[in-house]
């Protein structure tokens, strides 16, 4: 009879599956998981507290670095937030480029979820295709804001800038043949409008391929069906939400339930699983990205009609056009007031939430008149997930712990933050 020993494990760190920086404990009884222990706080930023000692404008950039593979949509909410306090509205072309971005982050982040929850349980190959179609769309990200990951694209009252009317192309190289570089620019020959356009053409087929190499992959079912079962009420009462509850079965979505910027109009369906596990969720997030592509569809078709403003003309909180600022005194002092001393927000508190990738991200902010945050709370999905990580683990395998911890989806920039 073989010895079964009780080990305590450290899994993490600096384990390739801990997406991050999580150090968890596991208490084992031979190879089976009794009890999971995520200790987090390594990678504490103080976010919260930077931003009282910030002006709002000047916090937009830490928002970026939270979920930094969700960037734009954690900039939805705290301008949203900032908007709520302020009792402002934001131009509906401005609203419509906010959805369109958020759709491509949505896309953006579950491929990177994608390639690297199927390189931890050992498929390699989704991973690098994953990363061949975020190039396109980090090259959107680019032609918008100046950064392909870290944007501050969005700003209270809407947004930085209109989309480019021209989509940069690459450029010849000693390596690239004439007709190389001819087929790498096919697309780009149009505005950013045009390539998006040509994305969302392209996008299912890419899907279908992922699909192909994993969804019915015996390997995959067997690491994926039956692991980490979270029934629907308990995932309600762990705080999951996004995929993590709609894997369990609960059709809640912010962006059908409490709509916000321009998803009103939007036509999509929210995808809902049925046994709350690994493979559910991994169904869940695939169909997401098809809904994704499809309402970047319909707002590249609303933008290419409809063309206006993108922020709102309140220089009190948004700067005047360079031009006018360099031709009118006036326009001059709202800017240099705006960028040294920052907007004064009315006194309150305000919560706003958007349908993150990962689930709800709320901002919590409370004004106390002056050009600064008085406090700011952030909602991470990522943190009650996380908190679920023991229910979900016990009576697995350690093996296993790579797959759940894989499922969730965590990212420690909006955990630690």
């Amino acid at each position: 009879m073989a010895e079964i020993r009780n080990y305590t494990l450290n899994f993490g760190p600096q384990h390739p599956a801990a997406h991050g920086v999580l150090r968890l404990v596991l208490e084992l009884d031979g190879e089976v998981i009794e009890r999971a222990d995520p200790h987090i706080g390594l990678l504490h930023r103080a976010t919260e507290k930077l931003a009282e000692h910030k002006t709002f404008l000047q916090s937009v950039p830490y928002m970026d670095r939270l979920d930094y593979v969700s960037m734009m949509c954690n900039e939805h909410a705290y301008c949203m937030a900032i908007e709520k306090l302020l009792q402002l509205s934001v131009p509906q072309r401005a609203q419509y480029i906010r959805v369109m971005f958020d759709e491509i982050t949505r896309i953006l982040n579950h491929l990177l979820w994608l390639g690297a929850h199927a390189l931890d349980i050992g498929a390699m190959t989704v991973f690098l295709y994953a990363f061949r179609e975020r190039e396109d769309l980090m090259d959107v990200y680019e032609a918008v804001s100046g950064a392909r990951m870290h944007a501050a694209y969005y700003r209270p009252g809407g947004v930085y800038r209109d989309l480019p009317e021209r989509m940069p192309r690459y450029s010849a190289q000693h390596s690239r043949s004439a007709a190389t570089l001819a087929e790498m620019n096919a697309n780009r020959q149009g505005s950013v409008l045009d390539f998006i356009e040509d994305f969302t053409e392209r996008f299912p087929r890419y899907v279908d391929e992922y699909e192909t190499l994993l969804t019915d992959n015996r390997i995959w079912k067997q690491r994926t069906v039956g692991i980490g079962v979270l029934d629907p009420e308990r995932a309600k009462a762990l705080g999951c939400t996004g995929p993590m509850l709609r894997g369990s079965g609960v059709a809640w979505d912010l962006r059908k339930h409490q709509p916000y910027a321009a998803y009103a109009d939007m036509d999509f369906e929210i995808p809902v699983g049925r046994n709350g596990d690994c493979y559910d969720r991994y169904l869940v997030r695939m169909e997401e990205m098809r809904q994704s592509n499809r309402i970047v569809r319909q707002c590249v078709a609303w933008l290419k009609e409809n063309p206006g403003p993108v922020i709102t003309d309140n220089h009190k909180v948004a700067p005047p056009s360079r031009e006018a600022m360099k031709t009118n005194m006036e326009e001059l002092i709202h800017h240099f007031k705006l960028f040294t001393e920052g907007m004064h927000v009315p006194e309150g508190e305000a919560y706003a939430a958007v349908e993150h990738p990962k689930g709800e991200f709320g901002i919590y902010l409370v004004s106390d008149g002056a050009n600064k945050p008085y406090r700011l709370k952030i909602r991470a999905p990522g943190f009650a997930h996380l908190a679920a990580m023991d229910e979900m683990a016990r009576g697995h395998m350690i093996a296993d712990a790579v797959a759940i911890i894989g499922t969730m989806d965590i990212v420690f920039g909006e955990i630690d933050r």
